[in-house]
């Protein structure tokens, strides 16, 4: 396979992953809120309720935009592995796999990606690449425009 192939199927991981979650978060927000959203997870048995429903919410907005623009893409995909393997065992395991009946078959498939992500990283095309690519530049550049100065 490709680079190019390679890059282009991280952009779909990433798209897809990033604006699931993002609209899993402004569905909360919009639905119950930063307040309500703790009453939401307490009502389905999270911990911390109050902690981990708003935090949930702030990783899924903000997690979302980064995952898209490839920002912080590895810690962003190990971050919502995490949150999925959570909600899987705390919600949606008791219920079965199929999704229909509120199993965990689409919070495995989100962990899966998360954990894809986080392993492979963003690819070529994104914000990380730009920033790890300037970053490197820069130290190969480094001792070059030293020696020149001298």
């Amino acid at each position: 396979m490709r680079r190019t192939q390679i890059d282009l199927a991280l952009v779909i991981l990433r798209i897809v992953m990033g604006l699931t979650m993002f609209l899993h978060g402004w569905q909360k927000l919009t639905a119950a809120g930063f307040g309500g959203v703790g009453e939401m997870f307490a009502g389905m048995g999270a911990p911390l309720a109050g902690v981990t429903g708003p935090l949930t919410l702030l990783v899924e907005l903000v997690g979302g935009v980064l995952i898209v623009l490839g920002l912080g893409t590895r810690v962003v995909g190990a971050v919502y592995a995490l949150v999925m393997l959570g909600a899987l065992f705390v919600v949606h395991l008791s219920a079965g796999f199929f999704v229909g009946e509120g199993g965990y078959e689409l919070v495995l498939l989100l962990a899966g990606i998360g954990a894809a992500l986080a392993v492979a990283g963003p690819g070529a095309w994104s914000l990380d690449a730009v920033l790890a690519g300037r970053r490197a530049v820069t130290q190969v550049d480094a001792p070059e425009r030293e020696r020149v100065a001298a």
